[in-house]
């Protein structure tokens, strides 16, 4: 049995002793503010996450399959090098200050207006361009907690990316001997400033390079979807999954939603998804998806009130680690975070941090194997 509890950041399962470990530091490549280390959370069985201080990005994850075969189930690059590069489309990285998006990069809070930048068409993606926080470096500090976890940190100034205060961030990673990825974000500020963060891995649970995700299967524990615009900004309205490809409240195979979403602006799923509210302050089940070929399933927990269910629409064919090619669809991303636009549309939910206010988000990648 697990249970969820956000401000001690635990995770009680069976055991009560943890075996896992955190190695490293070890090389991971040099980008323009110095050399970017990674991290191996690894546990006795063998499973193991890899985290890098270059945007506080999962760079792996390893599980077993049905088999007891341990292998890799993200999208990634083999250096910092490759995440710097045009075929990096946010692999496994922090986003924010904003994930998702916001209407012409505009916003007004009391009063005054920003500008930040219009980077995916007319509209802001993810944080920007040059100092989003995917591109910079960031503190690690290793805690020996049960189970021991990684720290980093990032001081954003006032100004960058156009966002207004100097927002403060941690990021905490555990790594359970249950396979369990445990990440807890916390931000605070001297400045009122949107704040919208999440974690932009690509699952394949076949394993990266496998050929599609479209014969995964997918539940969303969500009754309401955000319907978009032609450029996937929010019209405003929260409608209900019933009737639509969106309705996920019933685990089925990707594909079968991916056919008819690829005749919409979003080209496949590419949707924030209501979910049915937690008890306050703690988390409940999300999503889970798994994979008849291997028998992985992951299953997510979240805090928050939406998730981004992005079926890879934009894969290119990229090369990626181990040289292995990323075609269309051969991903999908389940991205936990508050509302896109909502800075623009409150009725969207409050994304607004103010002094002496803190922004906790708790999410949990659980994987397990279907025999």
């Amino acid at each position: 049995m697990m249970r969820l509890a956000i401000g001690m950041f635990s995770m009680t399962l069976a055991a009560s002793i943890s075996h896992a470990e955190v190695e490293g530091p070890s090389p991971f490549g040099k980008t323009p503010d110095g050399e970017a280390q990674v991290y191996t959370l690894k546990n006795a069985s063998g499973a193991y996450a890899k985290i890098s201080t270059l945007g506080a990005t999962i760079v792996d994850i390893g599980v077993p399959d049905k088999d007891g075969k341990i292998g890799s189930v993200v999208l990634g690059f083999d250096s910092a090098e490759g995440y710097l590069s045009d075929a990096n489309q946010y692999f496994g990285c922090t986003t924010g200050r904003y994930a998702n998006r916001i209407a012409k990069g505009k916003f007004k809070i009391d009063g005054k207006e920003y500008q930040v930048a219009t980077n995916n068409g007319p509209n802001h993606l993810h944080g920007g361009v040059k100092r989003s926080l995917d591109k910079v470096l960031w503190k690690a500090k290793v805690l020996e907690k049960q189970p021991p976890a990684l720290n980093l940190t990032y001081s954003s100034p006032d100004g960058e990316e156009g966002y207004p205060g100097n927002l403060e961030i941690k990021v905490t990673f555990a790594w359970t001997d249950h396979n369990a990825l445990a990440i807890r974000y916390i931000a605070t500020t001297d400045k009122a400033t949107p704040v919208n963060l999440t974690n932009h891995s690509y699952f394949n649970l076949s394993g990266p390079g496998s050929k599609t995700v479209l014969d995964h299967r997918l539940m969303v524990n969500a009754d309401k979807y955000i319907p978009t615009d032609d450029t996937m900004i929010p019209t405003g309205e929260i409608k209900s999954v019933e009737g639509t490809s969106l309705d996920l409240r019933k685990e089925k195979r990707l594909g079968d939603g991916v056919d008819e979403l690829a005749k919409t602006p979003n080209l496949g799923y590419d949707h924030t998804l209501v979910l049915k509210q937690p008890e306050r302050g703690k988390s409940s089940l999300a999503a889970t998806l798994s994979d008849p070929a291997s028998g992985r399933t992951l299953t997510v927990f979240t805090d928050q009130p939406g998730i981004q269910v992005y079926s890879g629409n934009f894969l290119k064919g990229q090369k990626g680690a181990g040289a292995k090619t990323y075609p269309l669809r051969s991903a999908v991303c389940l991205e936990t975070h508050l509302a896109p636009d909502a800075v623009n549309q409150p009725n969207l939910g409050n994304s607004i941090l103010r002094p002496g206010e803190t922004y906790v988000h708790f999410c949990v990648y659980d994987f397990r194997v279907k025999k």
